[in-house]
């Protein structure tokens, strides 16, 4: 975090404020990282939906095969309910690695020209 002085004066005005933000939010740079933002997440959160779906639809109408054991006393309902905090894991750690490569790197250009531009 920077703790150099801001370069430019800040907008006085409300409508100044609103006009740099808006500013903002129509770069070319801004939309940029919304594209990239949302061309991971959607992606990644119908594929999340669909497999939560999946398992509590079998759960539900399909109990005999929720129930059929693989080995010992572990049946497929019970493996499908742990790979779902696995899958949940792992999507955190697949995106945090996306962010910081892909995102926080704009993220962090954006907010100083918002910075050098006197908004905080």
């Amino acid at each position: 975090m920077s703790t150099e002085p801001i370069a430019a004066p800040a907008p006085q005005t409300p409508e100044e404020r609103e006009a740099a933000y808006v500013a903002v939010d129509e770069s070319e740079e801004f939309q940029s990282l919304r594209h990239r933002y949302r061309r991971f997440v959607f992606p990644v959160t119908a594929g999340a939906l669909a497999w939560y779906f999946t398992y509590v639809l079998l759960a539900a109408y399909a109990p005999g095969f929720m129930s059929e054991k693989l080995f010992g006393n572990v049946n497929v309902g019970l493996v499908m309910g742990l790979l779902q905090f696995v899958s949940t894991f792992a999507i955190t750690a697949i995106y945090v690695r996306y962010a910081d490569t892909h995102l926080d790197p704009a993220a962090a250009r954006i907010r100083e020209h918002m910075r050098e531009g006197g908004l905080q």
